[in-house]
């Protein structure tokens, strides 16, 4: 090939390269925590309402995301993220990189937070295999506090409360139950019932459930009920401790004059417009009119007294871990 001819296909892949760069930059870089359903009914809102093929999610861990969050601040590539709320609350007096949402996003209390749109809520509760409990001839737990007990020995599942959000849950229900030192105590001691099945993922309990490799595990209520449905051998408890939920928020990074132009935009659309599907994976109600009905309503649904904040967490982490 001479030249001329390569000089000519150069130009050409160069301008392809620059075009393609082009394109990416005129789309929305969503930086995302959610799972696979919460993304579906994001990306299936932001279509219906002209914002198809204008965005781009990338996905990572909670943990993962919020270091990212605190460390590059305003200089994230992303132009929207999806967080756990306590993140956000904490990272915004740190950082100040989120800007204020323009649009009316009232939840069911009369609340609206200033720099995000909640847009859906994961409660914990107990799970059980029908079947391996059966065999083991183990009792059917009414409470967390239950899976401390020497009999569930090896045969339950949990989530660690260093790597999973989830576990939170857990800790929260049983230390607003038994008080802090009591609650973080029977946390560290069910962690140790639970053995080689303490778990770094939230959704890893359940699979173990579901396999029949323990009896036993704590994890996200709507997967148990969704499994119960199915006719697998799952049934869900509502622990008498309490049924608590976290939140998941959108919030617009502020990056001043650079702020995309669209974010806003799709941030209410994202966290309102995706609701009507959102609720059916997510069963709880967060804006006026939304109700939950029949199994999907927890038994005893609580709010853990204090603000949840990234300190709050490490402090509960920390003493579960007896640092």
């Amino acid at each position: 090939m001479n030249v001329r001819k390569l000089a000519i296909v150069a130009a050409i892949a160069f301008g392809s390269a620059y075009a393609a760069q082009a394109m990416a930059a005129k789309q929305l870089v969503i930086y995302t925590n959610s799972d696979e359903e919460a993304q579906a009914a994001m990306k299936h809102a932001l279509d219906a309402n002209g914002f198809k093929g204008k965005y781009i999610f990338q996905t990572f861990g909670t943990a993962e995301l919020g270091g990212k969050l605190i460390a590059e601040g305003k200089n994230i590539e992303a132009d929207l993220i999806t967080q756990c709320t306590y993140y956000i609350d904490s990272i915004q007096p740190m950082n100040h990189m989120f800007k204020e949402l323009s649009f009316k996003h009232d939840e069911i209390d009369g609340s609206q937070e200033p720099y995000y749109v909640t847009f859906l809520g994961n409660t914990g509760a107990l799970f059980v295999n029908t079947k391996v409990l059966a065999d083991e001839k183990l009792p059917r737990p009414e409470t967390i506090a239950d899976l401390a007990k020497p009999e569930y020995k090896d045969k339950i599942s949990v989530p660690d409360i260093t790597g999973s959000s989830t576990s939170w849950l857990m800790t929260q229900a049983l230390i607003s139950a038994y008080g802090e030192e009591k609650g973080t105590e029977l946390t560290r001691e069910i962690e140790e019932n639970a053995g080689d099945h303490l778990e770094m993922s939230g959704s890893a309990p359940l699979k173990k459930i579901r396999a029949g490799e323990v009896a036993v595990g704590f994890g996200l209520r709507h997967q148990a009920v969704a499994d119960k449905k199915k006719g697998l051998p799952i049934d869900y408890i509502d622990p008498k401790e309490g049924n608590f939920t976290l939140k998941e928020g959108i919030a617009v990074i502020d990056k001043g004059d650079k702020t995309n132009p669209d974010a806003m935009k799709a941030a209410e659309i994202m966290g309102l417009k995706s609701r009507p599907e959102m609720i059916s994976f997510y069963p709880f109600a967060i804006y006026p009119g939304e109700e939950v009905k029949g199994e999907m309503v927890p038994a005893y649904p609580k709010k853990f007294p204090e603000k949840l904040t990234l300190e709050l967490l490490k402090k509960h982490q920390e003493e579960v871990k007896d640092e």
